[in-house]
């Protein structure tokens, strides 16, 4: 069946790039939805072809009226049926979408029926929609020029601190704890899954959610604040192994550190979403608020559009030298963390490996030289044969301090760096898509002179990249504050127990020598 969209926007093709030109209100025949880079190839009303960016496109569902848009996220137009609500309505948050699937991308409908019974397969065509890669395509007329959604009250101011543009943080930091996993089961004990207790310091009630919520809420961060804001990814899911104890703990504190971080952030920490998943228990608010976050209009690029500044408007070309010089800084540290990380699996190998074997076979040879000496029956040995045994019991036991040291210090050393390894992949697309937008604004005044925007357009358009500056800026701000806490403490702990370390091994060895008399 033939998929026809609404264009919402005037696109107007290059030269020599295979693209279709079209009109706002032009209705439209997606002919392929694979072409990716944020392209859709589509067939206009005179059997022209050629390629569209996803984001000016609405998905209108043959023989349902159900209209979809591309970069709002799902929300439905004019009164229209929203399919992915209609979906949810029976959605009991009981499917196994985290225990069965190993993609993270659960933005698509698939040819299977509701929890009445019936076919959604037909109803609509939902694709990647609200994490439409914008950096990718040519286009930024989509935030640029675009009006924010009217029904939207909410706002992201920054302020000038003492280091430049910072986000408003709140007076009293959020932070939650997580505990109490419990296995859980559904349908008489044939479907399992774990339970985590989340209770947020604002109120002190718990709340249990399941990894697949975990999941939501990341889709929904990612949806929203993904082209302005650090959201790293969640730990990966797990196919076999899911309810052995060493899993379950690991995947708690690899939870809780991403909450944590989540927690911390001015921006993430205060939205509607985060604080429906940290506070909601009742199912049908909890229902109701899921429903009102998969329909929010103001994802991906469009956030910059809620970004109001106290300082003046900025050049254009500030915009430009501030994404570059974070582009190096953010590279150079990336290539720095994965070299530590490297580093650091190594050492790991070695003190679970073959190191504490090395100590293991010194404890026996020495143990082996006091059995030998033995034999001799000279008279007065045994205090010599005795402190070479003792020397190598001290050294079988360093060999076992060893092998648990890892874990000790280098283990949070190690989780540290992959959450900046995350969070610094996450760089490379927020800088995309302020290249892309800068250099849209380079075409400008051509735009005007050729009669494609107006001159309010393009002081919109200087105006918005200026809010993009500002929250670039506010963003590196914030990841730089918290790259000095964070690896202040981190190195703080792991020297810590370094010298703990190294202070017991001192000491089992200073207990050995004082098993020898002095000649």
């Amino acid at each position: 069946m033939a998929v026809q969209a609404q264009v919402l926007y005037d696109f107007t093709a290059e030269p020599g790039h295979n693209e279709l030109t079209v009109r706002q209100g032009d209705t439209i025949t997606v002919l392929d939805q694979t072409v990716g880079g944020g392209w859709i190839q589509a067939q206009d009303s005179s059997g022209r072809t050629g390629l569209v960016p996803e984001g000016y496109l609405q998905v209108v569902s043959a023989g349902e009226g159900v209209q979809e848009s591309y970069a709002g996220g799902g929300a439905s137009v004019g009164g229209a049926v929203d399919a992915s609500a209609e979906f949810n309505d029976y959605d009991d948050w009981d499917d196994e979408w985290d225990d069965q699937s190993v993609s993270s991308n659960h933005d698509q409908v698939e040819g299977e029926g509701d929890a009445a019974g019936r076919s959604t397969s037909g109803s609509a065509v939902k694709m990647s929609l609200n994490r439409f890669p914008f950096s990718k395509g040519p286009s930024p007329e989509v935030f640029l020029l675009a009006k924010p959604p009217s029904s939207s009250r909410e706002r992201l101011p920054v302020y000038i601190g003492e280091v430049g543009p910072v986000w408003l943080y709140p007076s009293a930091p959020l932070d939650c704890l997580i505990a109490d996993p419990k296995k859980e089961s559904k349908l008489y004990g044939l479907k399992s899954y774990i339970e985590y207790q989340i209770t947020p310091n604002t109120t002190n009630r718990a709340v249990n959610h399941r990894y697949k919520h975990f999941d939501w809420l990341y889709e929904r961060l990612l949806d929203k604040y993904g082209s302005a804001l650090l959201i790293p990814s969640l730990p990966d899911k797990q196919v076999t192994g899911r309810f052995q104890d060493d899993f379950i703990r690991m995947r708690m504190e690899q939870l809780q550190s991403w909450m944590t971080r989540m927690c911390r952030h001015p921006v993430v920490s205060n939205s509607d979403v985060f604080q429906l998943f940290l506070t909601c228990a009742d199912e049908k608010e909890w229902k109701a608020g899921k429903r009102r976050a998969e329909r929010d209009e103001t994802v991906g690029p469009m956030i910059f559009s809620l970004v109001e500044p106290e300082a003046l408007e900025l050049d254009a070309g500030v915009v430009e030298q501030k994404c570059e010089l974070y582009s190096r800084f953010t590279k150079s540290m990336e290539d720095v963390v994965r070299e530590l990380l490297s580093v650091g699996h190594t050492h790991w190998k070695r003190c679970t490996g073959p190191l504490p074997k090395e100590y293991e076979r010194i404890g026996r040879a020495f143990k082996n030289l006091s059995t030998v000496f033995n034999t001799s029956r000279y008279p007065g040995e045994e205090t010599l044969t005795d402190a070479l045994t003792a020397a190598g019991q001290t050294y079988e036991e360093i060999a076992e301090l060893i092998a648990q040291q890892p874990q000790r210090d280098l283990h949070f050393l190690l989780e540290t760096n992959n959450e900046y390894r995350g969070m610094l992949g996450c760089f490379p697309e927020i800088f995309s898509v302020h290249k892309s937008a800068t250099e849209k604004v380079r075409e400008s005044d051509r735009l005007v002179l050729a009669g494609k925007i107006s001159s309010i357009d393009r002081k919109l358009m200087f105006q918005r990249i200026s809010n993009m500056s500002y929250s670039l800026q506010a963003e590196m701000n914030h990841f730089h504050s918290n790259r000095i806490h964070d690896y202040n403490r981190v190195m703080q702990l792991y020297l810590q127990e370094q010298v703990m370390f190294y202070q017991q091994i001192a000491d089992k060895l200073r207990g050995a020598l004082n098993q020898f008399t002095t000649l």
